[in-house]
């Protein structure tokens, strides 16, 4: 039986975190190198996401950068390849990478539709389906980590683009666990509710604008949080690591929700 600081350490393992330069990605990509992964972070902004990987290296650990739109499925085989290459193998995942532009739906244009779609659930689809032939090749078991959201369950409004992408995603994330189970690849999902992030800081001031009024929106949204408080990126990047680890070895095909209770009410 495994010890407990065993089930949790991510010794030897090496992980792929889209949208690593801020947020949650970055939250996650933190706390795996803590465990001792050797990560690869991705995103399209290349100082933000170079300079995530100085910080974490500067802390003791390991991290490594390259610019990828996790939109584009050449850049997952890319991503894929450099992974494998500078690190021997890959074993993680996180499809962290989205976007959510407050639009309602009948302004909703189709380059809108397809820039969110292609971003949060074709980007994903081909990013999996490039690491499971890695994996799959190297002959060694693996994990897919798809950040979804509450969304997908439950629409906010002037975000049916989002919406749609993130249900998606996790009807995808059931798919491949179905799929890839055989292979001994395990993938689940993580359904975050309100969190701090700067992205979402500004996502939510132009919501706000268009529900009439930045207090108002944001009073609403607090007061539907039993625990009261948005969350920390840290949060979600904690049960990414749970579902990275050994602790996790017998669950797939799952989300996970970490909403501070906001679903209940």
């Amino acid at each position: 039986m495994l010890q407990l600081a065993e089930l949790f350490s991510l010794a030897g393992k090496s992980a792929v975190v889209t949208g690593g330069a801020k947020g949650i990605g970055q939250a996650i990509a933190m706390r795996f190198a803590e465990a001792g992964a050797r990560v690869l972070i991705t995103d399209i902004d290349e100082p933000a996401v170079r300079g995530t990987a100085e910080a974490i290296r500067a802390s003791g650990h390991s991290c490594e950068a390259m610019t990828a739109d996790a939109a584009n499925p050449d850049h997952g085989q890319e991503v894929v390849r450099q992974a494998s290459e500078r690190f021997g193998r890959l074993d993680i995942l996180v499809n962290n990478a989205g976007i959510f532009p407050f639009t309602p739906a009948l302004q909703i244009t189709p380059e809108q539709w397809d820039r969110v779609l292609n971003t949060n659930l074709r980007g994903p689809f081909f990013f999996s389906q490039a690491a499971a032939k890695a994996m799959i090749a190297a002959g060694h078991p693996g994990r897919i980590i798809n950040i979804a959201s509450i969304d997908a369950l439950h629409p906010t409004g002037a975000l049916a683009h989002y919406d749609a992408s993130k249900g998606g995603l996790v009807m995808l994330t059931k798919a491949l666990a179905l799929e890839l189970a055989p292979f001994g690849i395990l993938v689940n999902a993580i359904a975050p509710g309100g969190i701090a992030t700067p992205g979402a800081a500004a996502a939510a001031q132009h919501f706000a604008q268009l529900a009439g009024g930045s207090e108002h929106a944001a009073a609403s949204f607090l007061a539907r949080l039993p625990l009261k408080r948005m969350g920390d990126p840290d949060e979600i990047a904690r049960v990414a690591l749970f579902l990275a680890s050994s602790a996790a070895d017998y669950i797939t095909g799952e989300l996970i929700v970490v909403d501070g209770g906001y679903l209940l009410s």
